[in-house]
């Protein structure tokens, strides 16, 4: 199923926002537990070029017929049905011939993938990514980090549980840095906030002569989220702004959920 029609293309480009999910045909966040057997592949789309003129950001060509538009920062589209086998992705700034950057891939059957806009416009780069289309372990939830943050340097990632301290959580992730090779790792379902800070930095909390304590260099930290058993999420790690380079900022795509999940 390709989209040609640039009205149907516009329409699903506006649609992916930033920090939220697109929804089509029912929130597509998995294709065994929504479809069954699957016919097609499925991708999506996540732009973490922080740079590109706004508000239009990227159209996308596949195979050089037009298939999304005006995909801007931090945007994630829903997954998309394909014909398996070979497709070519390009990038354009939205609304001009201007190519930033190509990528082929091969998109196999009944699998899920994402193709990952990341670093500079001058840099850009397109990454092919298979997701993980069936659930996590009994009881657990599998995560996967992209660190697309371009000024951030290495950060340690935490998942801080609900009434834990930072002080007595160790990190889950340490010195992961920009472009880092992903991989899925699987954690106690529950409730958590994920918290980032530069690579190495202390969490004790010191109090010094006149009652001070001291504050934590937090890159970033987040509201609590409750992670469901079974359930598969991609967490990107992208900038704030290239005119704020301090801190990070943090958006999540739903790679798979259990049939029987609640939101």
């Amino acid at each position: 199923m390709r989209f040609t029609n640039p009205h149907i293309a516009k329409f699903v480009g506006w649609l992916a926002r930033p920090a939220a999910l697109l929804v089509l045909a029912g929130a597509l966040t998995g294709c065994q537990g929504i479809f069954g057997v699957q016919q097609s592949a499925l991708v999506r789309f996540i732009d973490a070029a922080p740079d590109l003129p706004a508000p239009g950001g990227l159209d996308i060509y596949q195979n050089s017929a037009a298939f999304l538009y005006n995909i801007g920062f931090g945007s994630i589209s829903s997954y998309i049905p394909v014909a398996p086998g070979g497709n070519t992705y390009s990038v354009d700034i939205a609304g001009t011939q201007q190519q930033l950057a190509t990528v082929h891939g091969t998109f196999t059957l009944g699998n899920q993938f994402t193709v990952l806009v990341g670093n500079v416009a001058a840099n850009l780069q397109i990454t092919v990514l298979k997701d993980e289309s069936s659930p996590a372990p009994s009881g657990q939830v599998a995560l996967r980090f992209l660190d697309q943050a371009t000024h951030a340097g290495a950060v340690d990632i935490y998942l801080l549980p609900a009434n834990g301290k930072l002080a007595a959580t160790l990190p889950t992730l340490t010195n992961v840095a920009f472009g880092n090779v992903p991989a899925y790792i699987d954690v106690a379902s529950g409730a958590y906030s994920i918290v980032v800070l530069p690579t190495g930095t202390s969490t004790a909390t010191t109090t010094t002569t006149t009652g001070t304590v001291t504050t934590i260099p937090t890159l970033y930290s987040g509201n609590q989220v409750n992670y469901s058993g079974a359930a598969v999420r991609t967490i990107i790690l992208l900038d704030q702004s290239l005119s704020s380079p301090s801190g990070v900022q943090v958006i999540t795509a739903d790679d798979y959920d259990s049939p029987s999940a609640t939101s």
